[in-house]
């Protein structure tokens, strides 16, 4: 309502509060996880963290000026065009510098499955449309009421332009939106309630392991033994509860798998024993020969039923300040993150991994908050998702919730079941609309058993990906440029 009648320097910095606003209500847990565990000071925590909503804070900023833009050159009205540009700004956060999709708009609806079945259509972005749109109707209506009647037939300048008579604006925009938000509430109610997925494909018993393992215990030698003990005893506890395929979290085993001989033998007898895969996270060492540097990876192993290593997927979309620090010259001054943090390599291949005479993806930590790069294992052949996480890092805080929420969102996207196996929680699994089959809470060792299906179906969006995305930017480029003639 506000970008209806400013001017555009006054509607940069009120996008940019909003996203400082957003931002730092929704990343606060970031400060805590680098004086923890990246041995900053507060302050310079502070200040590194603060860098980032910055940055963040400036594609609201960038939405703000360019709505403000295209409403000087059509008027009040043309708010409505505020869903494009909105969903063009996430897009670019998506991918710009690597990305940071984090909580995107149309995450707020991930419990609310009829609106969320849209997601099976256009992906979250399309989410994040329709939820701007019935801001953008509200915003266009209060604002025909904030004008009165006795100032119809006044003209107004704005940033220098005439836009014109003010008149009372419509109710159409609204009228419009309210309808299409019923329709898909009722299509998308009927869509979940046919579950048409969660009767088809091969069944499987899928059992999680969460071990509650505090991320100050998990490498001192005095405890790895007891550690890696608890897997196994938790493993056969899943196997007894009719577990057919057992997944462990990311970076599991206090030790390198491939290097730990012993250790690993114990994995290997486990699956041949019991004749059930078996899907853990490892760190991977992969050393250089004539001359090639050694590279290091945070990688996904598939044991199967026969002992043997059935797979590897090594992560291909690494957490920044988690697993690299990007310009590590320009941040001098937080000399001890980056000493701490490890130097991963990522992987270049969306590797399947075969449970069976079925192939299914994993994808490590927050990797699953890139709904593409989710997409690419189902384009791939992936039957079943599956996500593997430490969220010890966050602590009691809101983000174990909204990783979980993002994930599931990947479940209604792509048509598939979703399996999440968490070190502190949340693990847990997702059927293909969005219901959450199974849960557990955080921080506290968890045993889940719960049914999973392999499924080959497809939906709109894993055919045809982020196209409204996409058309998206196009249409904000072109409004744009009529805005521009039109000023002229």
């Amino acid at each position: 309502m506000a970008l209806a009648g400013t001017t555009l320097r006054r509607a940069f910095r009120l996008g940019l509060v909003t996203g400082a606003v957003y931002f730092t209500g929704t990343l606060y847990w970031i400060t805590r996880v680098m004086v923890t565990y990246g041995d900053l000071p507060t302050w310079v925590a502070v200040i590194v963290n603060a860098a980032l909503i910055a940055y963040l804070a400036l594609f609201p900023a960038i939405f703000a000026l360019v709505v403000r833009r295209i409403v000087i050159a059509h008027g009040p009205p043309a708010l409505m065009a505020a869903p494009i540009v909105w969903v063009a700004t996430e897009l670019g956060r998506t991918h710009i510098f690597t990305g940071f999709p984090w909580v995107l708009l149309g995450y707020s609806q991930a419990t609310v499955l009829p609106i969320a079945q849209v997601a099976s259509l256009f992906g979250v972005y399309g989410v994040s449309m329709l939820v701007a749109s019935v801001s953008a109707a509200l915003a266009i209506y209060a604002a025909g009421r904030s004008t009165g009647p006795a100032e119809a037939g006044h003209h107004v300048r704005s940033g220098g332009v005439r836009l014109g008579r003010v008149v009372r604006a419509p109710v159409a925009p609204v009228v419009v939106v309210v309808a299409i938000v019923m329709a898909v509430a009722v299509w998308g109610s009927r869509r979940a309630a046919a579950g048409e997925w969660t009767h088809t494909g091969e069944l499987i018993r899928v059992g999680l392991v969460q071990g509650n393992i505090d991320q100050a215990e998990k490498w001192k030698p005095a405890r790895a033994a007891a550690i890696f003990q608890d897997y196994l005893r938790m493993t056969r506890e899943a196997i007894r509860a009719g577990a057919e395929f057992i997944i462990w979290p990311e970076s599991s085993t206090p030790f390198l798998f491939e290097d730990d001989v012993f250790a690993a033998a114990q994995v290997r007898n486990l699956a041949q024993q019991a004749r059930v895969p078996i899907l853990f996270g490892s760190d991977q060492f992969v050393r250089g020969v004539n001359g090639a540097p050694t590279r290091y990876y945070n990688s996904a192993f598939l044991v199967r039923p026969d002992g043997t290593t059935g797979g590897v997927y090594r992560k291909m979309h690494l957490v920044p300040f988690g697993e690299y620090v990007p310009l590590k010259h320009v941040l001098f001054f937080a000399a001890p993150l980056v000493e701490a943090v490890s130097d991963f390599s990522a992987g270049d291949e969306a590797a399947l991994l075969p449970v069976g005479r079925h192939l299914i993806s994993t994808a490590i930590c927050y990797e699953v908050v890139y709904p593409d790069l989710v997409r690419r294992f189902v384009v791939g052949g992936s039957e079943m998702l599956t996500t593997i996480t430490n969220d010890a890092w966050y602590g009691p805080a809101s983000a174990p919730y909204q990783h979980f929420e993002q994930a599931s969102m990947r479940a209604i996207e792509e048509g598939r079941y979703l399996v999440r196996a968490a070190n502190t929680g949340i693990s847990g699994i997702v059927d293909p609309y969005g219901r959450v089959v199974e849960r557990t809470a955080i921080f506290q060792p968890a045993v889940v058993v719960g049914e999973a299906r392999f499924l080959r179906t497809s939906t709109f969006y894993a055919r045809h990906g982020d196209v409204l995305a996409y058309a998206s930017v196009l249409a904000t480029a072109a409004l744009l440029v009529v805005a521009r003639r039109r000023v002229q």
